[in-house]
């Protein structure tokens, strides 16, 4: 699972515990780790705590937020690529490559 770079740091601290993402199918499972490296601070890991498919209406600006976008039409901005039409939230932790 790809992160832009701008919201690694902000994963690695623990501000942003979830993701928006548009796809054909789940490309993730619950209880699987995903490297994420930040610049200056190394790689860990993000840990699918959750994954379920909601609905675009279900996207509030509050949920854009704490994904790490300003609003709702920012994150679509960046979710909304290739041909996938199944909007799926998935909740993570991020673990340091200590653990």
């Amino acid at each position: 699972m790809m992160f832009t770079r701008r919201l690694r740091p902000r994963i690695v601290s623990g501000e942003i515990d979830c993701t928006v993402r548009i796809w054909k199918y789940p490309h993730v499972k619950v209880g699987g780790r995903y490297p994420v490296e930040a610049p200056g601070i190394g790689g860990g890991h993000v840990v699918v705590e959750a994954i379920r498919e909601i609905a675009l209406s279900d996207i509030t600006p509050e949920l854009a937020r704490r994904s790490g976008f300003e609003d709702v039409e920012e994150l679509l901005g960046v979710a909304r690529h290739g041909a996938g039409d199944h909007v799926y939230l998935i909740d993570f932790r991020y673990e340091d490559g200590s653990d």
